[in-house]
């Protein structure tokens, strides 16, 4: 995990500088309030056929968020990924996406 930001993604960065530079979108919290969140990719998962998922970083904090992600025309859908096997898939899979991006 970075010492700087907490992200997990291994290295020392500016933080605030690569979340400028993203694509944000706002996610809609259960008591209503919204959040804005830069979106890191959409991606699939080996092993996970028919889902794609969605990694956010909203702009206030340092957690990245992982949802299972869907389109229906025009609206987008996030869904909690409930499945504890399957979080860690994606979780690892969106890391090792990282990880290898950064290289």
């Amino acid at each position: 995990m970075c010492d700087t930001c907490g992200c997990g993604c291994g290295h020392d960065h500016d933080h605030e500088e690569d979340v400028m530079d993203l694509e944000t979108m706002f996610l809609t919290l259960d008591d209503d309030t919204e959040m804005e969140c830069g979106i890191l990719g959409v991606f699939e998962v080996e092993g996970i056929e028919g889902k794609e998922f969605i990694a956010l970083l909203p702009l206030e904090d340092e957690t990245v968020l992982l949802y299972e992600y869907k389109e229906n025309g025009e609206e987008i859908e996030l869904n909690v990924i409930e499945d504890d096997d399957e979080f860690d898939a994606v979780s690892n899979a969106f890391y090792n996406m990282y990880e290898d991006e950064e290289a």
